[in-house]
């Protein structure tokens, strides 16, 4: 009797927890073949932009691996182009960018949450409906808009156009109405005003979804590379991607592994940004799909 109830007590081995073990064998390989598809490119170039000058990068003798790593291509980047400078205007379009999109967003998101004012339902679907156009559409009209703004050739001509998008307003204002509205009328009843509800009260609510709308806006600033390619003309005022695509031209002697060491230059500041916020991230992002 006791062997029996011991038995009928003894705790459900961890693995049982997620499936059986065929279930999990197609889970870890249907994982594994995402993360190749998603994280394998990004690996090639890193070692392919670390293989020497005799190493072949395409074709039958290539090899994944180099047999004689270097950071040559590294230096050659430094060296033919002025990164530092590209650098310096792309953080200008991102610090730019980043501040605009947590204004406007946070409070037309807080105004879209709040019930009682006449065209709210109509500014949502205007939002929604924008979300649906393609940004080729409407890419002559903004080119046209920037230079008879003079701002053709300049980093805020670059900014302009992304100050606000419809998909962090959206994200802000699903964030806000998961904040109860209990707390508010607490908040209102100490004598606190709109603006200290949405200081004190709804901003720290929604952290995790203004996290989500810095990490987005610095990813979409600081990766775009078709905007910037028809706004800017001079070396001075280009941008860390559209400046890094001038090493596939023949005038500084195309190698295929100084373009991949470009590629992981652009990409190492994102990849950083993501694995400190991702913890982070993740919450915001549920947070903000809450009553979207």
């Amino acid at each position: 009797m006791t062997t029996a109830v011991h038995k009928a007590r003894r705790p459900m081995p961890r693995w049982r927890e997620y499936g059986r073990p065929r279930e999990l064998a197609v889970r870890y390989l249907l994982l594994f073949i995402v993360l190749g598809i998603t994280v394998g490119p990004l690996v090639w170039q890193l070692l392919a932009s670390l293989k020497s000058t005799g190493e072949d990068v395409f074709g039958s003798n290539a090899s994944l691996l180099p047999h004689h790593p270097t950071l040559r291509a590294y230096r050659q980047v430094f060296e033919q182009v002025p990164v530092a400078t590209y650098i310096r205007n792309s953080m200008i379009v991102v610090v730019l960018s980043i501040a605009s999109q947590l204004v406007f967003s946070t409070t037309a998101g807080y105004m879209l949450s709040k019930p009682g004012w006449k065209g709210r339902k109509a500014v949502w679907v205007v939002l929604v409906a924008s979300m649906m156009f393609p940004f080729e559409s409407i890419m002559v009209s903004l080119f046209l808009s920037i230079r008879d703004l003079g701002l053709v050739d300049s980093v805020v001509g670059v900014w302009l156009p992304g100050f606000v998008g419809a998909i962090n307003v959206l994200l802000m204002r699903g964030a806000f109405l998961a904040v109860p509205r209990e707390l508010e009328d607490s908040a209102m009843l100490d004598g606190a005003n709109e603006w200290q509800r949405f200081r004190y009260l709804y901003l720290p609510s929604a952290w995790g979804a203004v996290l989500v709308v810095t990490v987005n806006t610095f990813i979409s600033a600081w990766d775009d590379f078709l905007w910037p390619l028809i706004v800017l003309r001079s070396e001075d005022h280009m941008t860390l991607t559209l400046g890094l695509s001038r090493l596939q031209s023949s005038s500084f002697g195309y190698d295929q592994r100084v373009v991949m060491a470009g590629s992981v230059i652009s990409v190492i500041p994102v990849l950083v940004l993501f694995v400190i916020t991702q913890r982070w991230f993740y919450r915001g992002v549920s947070a903000g799909a809450v009553k979207l």
